[in-house]
């Protein structure tokens, strides 16, 4: 059965897409921590992100920092928080989170953002596209 993010990936479910490729889709947390956070998945279903091929783990790091790029491009915050979860979803996906302290990662405290802020946010993060 598909996962969670194969069927956003394949649209099943809506999603407020940031970026893709042929190998990865980027798009809004329907729960951030923080406007502009984002989540980076591989199109193939993988649990772990370290059961990636340290290749294609690269590849996914280097599309990670492109949209990295445009967060910090849009958000005009320090630095882009880097986390590495993966309980909830049986998927591999990298959390890149906006913060100007550290403290701005709480991740028992989330957002419920509007749907016309989402899809702000994740239009601006299009339109950065750096």
């Amino acid at each position: 059965m598909a996962t969670l993010f194969t069927r956003i990936i394949e649209g099943e479910i809506p999603s407020y897409k940031v970026a893709e490729d042929s190998e990865f889709y980027a798009f809004l947390d329907i729960n951030p921590v923080q406007p502009g956070h984002t989540l980076v998945v591989p199109r193939r279903e993988v649990d772990y992100l370290f059961d990636l091929g340290a290749d294609e783990l690269g590849r996914m790091m280097a599309f990670a920092q492109g949209v990295a790029k445009q967060i910090q491009s849009v958000t005009h915050c320090r630095k882009v928080a880097v986390l590495v979860l993966g309980l909830e979803v049986n998927h591999a996906h990298i959390h890149l989170v906006p913060i100007n302290t550290e403290g701005d990662i709480d991740l028992k405290h989330k957002l419920q953002l509007p749907a016309e802020e989402m899809e702000q946010i994740a239009a601006s993060l299009r339109a950065a596209r750096l």
